[in-house]
Formats: C-alpha cells, structure tokens, sequence
C-alpha cells in the first residue's frame, strides 16, 4: 500500500468511524452521557433513545450501534463528484456533480434503515444545496449565504485535504471555493481551515504541531482565536476525560449555541466574524490532548457531547491521515461497516487514485506556467 493510499484509507475510515461513534452522543451533554451508558463511552454503544424511532424532540434515526450518518455519507458524495471530475473542484462542480448525486444516487442509509437517496437523510442546513442550487439556481459562488452557519460544510471536507495532501493552502482555497455554494461566514471558514488540516496531516512525517501550526496560519477570524484558545487549554492536559470541561469552557466565548445545546437563543448560527463553529477548534484540541493518538482524540470527542459525530469525525480524520490506516481500531472499522452495510475502505482507494491523477495535471501545468514566466523574466 503506498503512503498516499495508507494516509487516505486512515482519514476516510478514520472520519466514518468517529461520525459512527459519535452519533449516539450527539446532542447530549457530557453528564448525560455517563449517566444513560453508565459512564464514559469506550466504544461502538446503542442509541441514546433506546425509543429512537419516537423519541422527541429529536428525529427518528437509528444513531448508534455503529451507523454512520450524514457526515460519512456526504464525504463519501464528495469523493464521487472528484472521481467524476478527476481534477480539482469548483462552486459550479457542487451544483453540476454533487447536488445531483444527492437527489439521484440511491444509496444505503444506516441510521434510517433503507436504501434511498442522501437529500432524504439531510438536515435542513445541507437541504440548503438543493434547495438553493437545484430549485433556485443562484450562482453556486454565492449560494451558501444566508444559510444557517453550521459546520454542515465542514464536515465532510475531508477528500480536499486528501486531494491537496501536503498543500494547506491549496486545500484551503479549494474548500473556501468550494464551500461557497453551501456555506457562509464561519461556517464556511471551518470547512477551509478542516481541509488545511487534513492536508498537513497528510504530509509525510507530520505530527500534530504541523496540523494546529497549519490550521491556526491559515483560519481567519473568530475561527483563529477559538482555535488559539482551544489548542492553549488542550497543552495543559493528557487524559481527554479531564479536558472535556476545559475545552468547552475555552470555546464557549466563540460558539453562539450556548449551554442549553438543545435550546439554543436567537444568536444562534448567525454569521459574524467574531465567532466559530463549535465542532472544529474542539477535534483538533482533543488531538493535542491525545498527542495525535487516533482512539484518545476520538473518544474525547464522543464524549464530549453536543455535536458529537461532526467533532469525532474531524478527530478520526486528521488523526487517521496522522497515523494511516493502522491507527484506526480495527475492531471498531469492521464493526461500523458491517453495521452501515457500507464497504469505508472504496472511496479512500478511489480518492487516491484520483489525488494522484489531479497531483499530475498539477505538475503539467506549473511546468506550463514555469516556462512561459521564464521566458517573460528573461
């Protein structure tokens, strides 16, 4: 397996597993959680409603027991749409490769038992894409303002980093375009600054200075000044069950949810330069905590609450690209992919195909530009 194929096969699965983990904990609090699993989750755990077909106020799905939800499957529609292009993507290839599979491609959906297509299991921030680019045909570039700022985005930005593996920056101006079409404000940032780390993460021999010195370089904003807080709290502690509440407390000056997670004000998800998503300062802390150890980052996150897939997924993503597809507990890979019926390793090996087909176009074309400038310098 080449380094490229191991550190995509690592990120990819490495994001299923923590989106899988995480979807039984997401939207309760840390104390909550120990109180429904009898403490701390280690692992693959049944929903947090055993009624989760009727459980109100949330929706009726099947999270848990290993099912990964819409993050995976929106990484994994993202990972179509490069191998449709087989280049580097736009705000236009949102609209004419990834909306489409979206409201076409019949796919299996774990946490709603069925096949169906992925527009079916999206929240209303990512229904956004379609309703905006499919029904409203506004300009792709500008379509994500005016949507709820979340890290709807951000969480499957992933194969950006892949495809921009050892170029932050390049995978930062790729997700900034391409979350464009999707996102606004912070949220959007995010979803660059997630990609920028992936990408570092991605590099041979990276360890996790070289992802926050990557991602704090390049975000912007509120989103840097949580993720300054965050890393400076996450340095003070080894052990992911003592920093849960510090974290929290570090990025509670820039989150606009609040406390009552389920409950949040008017504030809320509103776009400012002020202010970040939640979900992205708390993974890469939580991989400072775990000094970039896959199961450790994970598991904060998970444990963490609020929302806890997205915040697992990004963890298992940076640290899965850290460490390859060897860091990524087998025990916990093969039991989400059978209980998701969903084979995690095929998109990682076509995103590296692909990757390795953009990396060569790249390469043609600053030999283009790298000719032509220097006949102009002469």
């Amino acid at each position: 397996m080449s380094l490229l194929l191991d550190t995509s096969v690592g990120c990819l699965v490495g994001a299923a597993v923590g989106d899988a983990l995480g979807g039984a904990t997401e939207t309760a609090l840390p104390e909550q959680i120990r109180a429904r699993f009898g403490g701390w989750v280690e692992g693959i755990v049944p929903p947090y409603h055993a009624d989760w077909a009727t459980a109100r106020p949330l929706a009726p799905y099947h999270k848990g027991d290993g099912h990964i939800t819409d993050d995976t499957l929106m990484t994994h529609a993202l990972v179509r749409a490069y191998a449709a292009k087989r280049d580097h993507l736009d705000a236009y290839d949102v609209a004419e490769l990834l909306v489409p599979d979206l409201i076409e491609r019949v796919v299996h959906i774990p946490d709603l038992e069925r096949d169906g297509v992925t527009f079916h299991r999206l929240a209303a921030a990512e229904r956004w894409l379609v309703t905006r680019l499919h029904h409203a045909h506004a300009d792709p570039r500008e379509a994500g303002v005016g949507n709820i700022v979340n890290c709807g985005a951000a969480m499957y930005m992933a194969p950006v980093g892949i495809v921009n593996a050892g170029d932050p920056a390049g995978a930062y101006a790729e997700a900034i375009e391409i979350a464009g079409a999707h996102q606004h404000s912070y949220g959007r940032e995010a979803a660059a600054v997630f990609a920028a780390a992936v990408a570092a993460a991605a590099s041979p021999g990276a360890g996790v200075e070289d992802v926050v010195t990557a991602a704090q370089d390049l975000a912007r904003d509120g989103t840097r000044a949580a993720l300054v807080a965050v890393v400076k709290e996450a340095r003070a502690h080894d052990d992911w069950r003592t920093a849960i509440p510090a974290l929290r407390a570090a990025v509670a000056p820039f989150d606009t949810v609040g406390e009552d997670y389920r409950n949040p004000g008017l504030g809320a998800r509103r776009p400012s330069r002020l202010h970040a998503i939640e979900e992205l300062p708390v993974a890469i802390g939580m991989l400072v905590v775990a000094r970039g150890a896959f199961r450790p980052a994970v598991l904060g996150a998970v444990n963490y609450g609020r929302d806890a897939d997205s915040t697992a997924t990004m963890a298992g993503a940076i640290a899965g690209a850290l460490g390859g597809a060897a860091a990524v507990p087998e025990e916990w890979s093969s039991a989400v992919a059978a209980g998701s019926k969903t084979d995690l390793e095929e998109p990682a090996r076509a995103l590296a195909t692909v990757a390795t087909e953009i990396f060569e176009r790249d390469r043609a074309r600053f030999a283009r530009r790298a000719d032509r400038f220097t006949e102009l310098a002469r």
